[in-house]
């Protein structure tokens, strides 16, 4: 394979969402149902410091660079090969509605909840209540970007092979 801008667009598309495809895949794979075996306090706990974790330079440039590398990948691959396109295109539409959307509509929201909670100062119930409110749309939210990450993937690895 020849590496020109085209190629490394994609390349480097490929790199950056089969990053966040693999962390999608590990954190709704083993670390949710692990700390799901956790009491309502460790479970919220965890949850806080693992949100708070993520948050860092380089978690953002490889979620967030996915999308306008994508849109690189896209605008440098047009007219070279029409299924490569529309593979490359509809691969950076799910990321964006399936990842992207879905994050800083659905779990963040949650996230935001969920880090302003008082957690040691918070009762039985409320540690309760809150994490049924909490749990179960997170993990909801989630599954729909495993879909779309392994999804977007998928079809970016195609795109490569089809060149």
């Amino acid at each position: 394979m020849e590496i020109t801008v085209n190629s490394l667009t994609l390349l480097v598309t490929i790199l950056l969402v089969g990053l966040v495809a693999g962390l999608c895949f590990t954190w709704g794979n083993a670390v949710t149902p692990g700390i799901g075996q956790l009491d309502d306090l460790g479970y919220l706990q965890a949850f806080q410091k693992m949100n708070r974790s993520i948050e860092n330079p380089l978690f953002f440039v490889v979620f967030i660079g996915s999308f306008p590398i994508g849109l690189a990948a896209i605008f440098m691959n047009k007219g070279i090969s029409p299924l490569n396109f529309w593979l490359i295109l509809i691969a950076v539409a799910i990321y964006f509605f399936g990842v992207v959307l879905v994050t800083i509509l659905g779990n963040v929201p949650l996230n935001q909840v969920l880090d302003k909670t008082d957690l040691l100062a918070s009762s039985v119930e409320e540690l309760r209540a809150l994490r049924q409110r909490f749990e179960q749309p997170w993990n909801r939210f989630h599954t729909l970007r495993i879909f779309a990450s392994t999804i977007s993937f998928a079809m970016l690895v195609l795109a490569a092979l089809n060149k």
